[in-house]
């Protein structure tokens, strides 16, 4: 499959009190590159070869695959590019996390683990969206998590890690980002929810959001955007509604739906990934000096995390969609740049032959087999699980959550997490495979005031148990651990890993030379900022 990946794989000055360090962004025998107008970065979170596997082995090889024989736009793009393998790794370790990755993508220079638009040694860096809005382009951030979340805060504030949403949220508003479309409404409402207006609480509360706040002060950044000329939305019809810039689009108190409560809904009143892809498009292709514009399929992460294939699928399509609306919009168009990417490999994904459940043998009409049945040594998985895996009805909080209503004390009970999964998915376990996921243990890895390890007992994983830190969402892990003989899936981690993941270039030829050969994220970012440079 990797293979496969390789050969087809107004300007707005910056606040006085913030200030940056000047960035090098160019290099000895750079190669001269076409006027780049628009440059688009597509950030699949967690999305490693592994990943982009699944969906094309879906795409072209389910028996009832949606795309038919029609191409994944991931394809379409690396058709009309070139694909790179890109080394993601920190500043003096192995293994990196969003937030810092997404910096190095943004700042174009080595940073540490957790930080914010910060470099290695902790300076402040102006990042390639806030470069564009100086240099008078207009600016986007789109995300299916929040808006505050360690990718699109990477490119727009500058903090000593990824947990300070409060202030990240207004360092969002100081970089003056013309778009932002997300969840996170929660750290934009005031403490005191008396201090929110009433115009902003009709609206508010007309997308059926809650009035509940992260915050600790009184700050209404509601108000604050507003001020600045913002215009604000909170669901579909109000993002439509929505005509010029500046824009801030938040349609969820935390997290956006995941793709599978997306696609369970009735009457869904939040924009999907592909809307909000559309209208930020709409909105910021009207400037006249082009725009930078960051997309984040975010929850792709969230799947891995958790060991969930059958959501990991969903969210593979959803962002899939969205990348669809790039590809369309930049087909005819030669002053534009579309880079596709991920921050990092989430959990060590893969198809796996196993002993489990031999193929019966067969007889083949070739003459080689003549008078010999076909009898493959091992179970290879049979095409049809990735129309099991689709078949999937909820991800695995959603299956938890469930699990535990019918459960006991609000708490699943090893009977109704049997009924939970068996309902929700076309893989089943039984109710000895239930008590075994929902045996704990005392926890290993005990860390007082550890916001995941702070628990004395922890969901007991008998092997590898350091690769499984969050809390009791390693339940969910212990699950997948179940499925994975019927699934044929095996996932090493459920944290990130060090694989090198594809980058996918498009846009024109000059331009596609200066990207060469295996990469790091240090240096795509740097030649994204000098790319900006050149316009």
């Amino acid at each position: 499959m990797l293979r496969l990946l390789l050969t087809s794989l107004t300007v707005f000055l910056l606040s006085a009190c913030q200030s940056y360090p000047p960035s090098s962004t160019t290099e000895r025998g750079e190669i001269p590159s076409a006027r780049i107008k628009n440059t688009i970065l597509l950030i699949g979170d967690g999305m490693g070869p592994a990943q982009f596997g699944l969906l094309e082995t879906y795409a072209r090889r389910a028996p009832n695959s949606l795309y038919g024989d029609r191409p994944t736009a991931v394809s379409q793009l690396m058709q009309r590019g070139k694909t790179l393998l890109s080394d993601t790794g920190p500043h003096n370790a192995l293994v990196v996390d969003s937030a810092c990755s997404a910096t190095q993508l943004a700042i174009g220079e080595a940073a540490g683990s957790e930080m914010i638009g910060l470099n290695a040694k902790g300076d402040r860096v102006e990042t390639v969206l806030q470069q564009a809005k100086r240099l008078g382009k207009a600016t986007g951030l789109v995300s299916d998590t929040r808006i505050t979340h360690a990718t699109p805060a990477s490119f727009a504030a500058h903090q000593t890690h990824r947990r300070f949403e409060n202030e990240i949220a207004a360092d969002l508003l100081t970089s003056g980002v013309d778009v932002m479309l997300s969840g996170g409404l929660r750290y934009f409402l005031p403490d005191n929810a008396t201090a929110i207006t009433a115009e902003q609480r009709q609206a508010i509360t007309g997308a059926n959001l809650p009035l509940s706040s992260k915050r600790t002060d009184q700050r209404n950044l509601l108000s604050e955007a507003q001020q600045q000329g913002y215009q604000l939305a909170f669901d579909r019809r109000q993002l439509n509604n929505a005509k010029q810039l500046p824009l801030l689009g938040l349609f969820a108190s935390s997290a956006m739906p995941d793709a599978l409560a997306e696609k369970a809904m009735a009457q869904r009143t939040q924009p999907s990934l592909k809307e909000m892809t559309e209208a930020a498009l709409n909105l910021l292709s009207q400037h006249e000096q082009g725009f930078f514009l960051m997309v984040e399929g975010g929850q792709i992460d969230w799947a891995g995390h958790n060991n969930d294939a059958g959501s990991l699928l969903h969210e593979l399509l959803r962002f899939d969609e969205a990348i669809q609306v790039v590809v369309d919009w930049a087909a005819q168009r030669d002053d534009t740049l579309v880079i596709l990417t991920a921050d990092h490999e989430t959990g060590g994904f893969g198809f796996s032959y196993s002993a489990a459940d031999l193929p019966s043998p067969q007889m083949l009409p070739g003459l080689a087999f003549a008078g010999q049945e076909f009898a493959p040594n091992f179970n290879f998985g049979e095409l049809s699980l990735l129309d099991k895996l689709y078949n999937q009805k909820q991800n695995f909080y959603g299956i938890w959550a469930q699990a535990s209503r019918n459960g006991a004390a609000n708490k699943p009970t090893p009977a109704s997490l049997v009924d939970a999964v068996n309902h929700n998915m076309d893989f089943h376990i039984t109710e000895e495979q239930a008590q075994r996921i929902l045996h704990r243990s005392p926890n290993r890895f005990y860390h007082k005031g550890h916001s995941y390890l702070g628990a004395e007992e922890f969901p007991h994983v008998h092997d590898f148990a350091a690769f499984y830190v969050y809390g009791d969402d390693v339940h969910l892990n212990l699950l997948a651990r179940e499925l994975a003989t019927q699934q044929n899936v095996v996932w090493s981690t459920g944290t990130h890993t060090a694989s090198p993941v594809p980058v996918v270039i498009s846009g024109p030829p000059a331009t596609l030379q200066q990207f060469q050969g295996f990469t790091s994220h240090v240096a795509v970012g740097r030649q994204l900022k000098s790319l900006i440079n050149t316009d």
